[in-house]
């Protein structure tokens, strides 16, 4: 399973990326809170990724943060959601919109997300609320690069998504990226 690429970025053209991994290039589709967030062409690039295989095809999912993959993961649990519409959903709403959706059940709000009519948004609303509610640990978004490179960092040396978070939590807010490391392990080492 292909977990993380980092290479750099080749094309970009809504909602797939070409990220040249030394010479192989890998087409990745992103949800659009993602590619807003791309750094220009030619530019390094870590995705996480999620690889969904088919009978006619292998695609690649690709994430700037573990909380919208985790997210994404968890709409494909969802009876009747595929990879394109949970790409959807994540594109049309992030992933605190999202939690703050469920937390309050707000059918509309989903259904605004082309391809989410009133019974699947009903469906997501029901599955989703033990999942993604604020209050019944929805994952923790990343406040900003620094954070998002802590986690990837955590998440690549073998620690769960959320370990990772939780450590995240315990850190300054304006802290560095090797600072951050080194303090999150030695809270994950206690």
């Amino acid at each position: 399973m292909i977990g993380r690429l980092t290479g750099t970025l080749a094309d970009k053209s809504p909602p797939r990326l070409l990220v040249d991994c030394n010479g192989v290039g890998y087409e990745v589709d992103v949800p659009m809170s993602t590619f807003y967030n791309l750094p220009a062409l030619g530019e390094r690039v870590i995705l996480l990724t999620h690889l969904v295989v088919r009978e006619d095809a292998e695609l690649l999912y690709g994430f700037l943060t573990a909380t919208e993959r985790a997210t994404f993961r968890e709409l494909l649990k969802i009876s009747g959601i595929g990879p394109r519409t949970a790409l959807a959903i994540l594109s049309g709403l992030s992933v605190t919109e999202l939690a703050q959706a469920v937390a309050q059940q707000q059918v509309t709000r989903l259904t605004k997300v082309p391809g989410i009519g009133k019974k699947t948004a009903e469906r997501l609303l029901l599955e989703l609320k033990d999942r993604l509610a604020p209050d019944l640990g929805a994952p923790a978004t990343v406040a900003s690069d620094a954070q998002a490179d802590i986690v990837q960092a955590l998440v690549a040396l073998g620690y769960n998504e959320r370990e990772a978070g939780a450590a995240l939590k315990a850190l300054p807010r304006d802290v560095g990226v090797a600072e951050g490391i080194k303090l999150a392990l030695k809270a994950l080492s206690k």
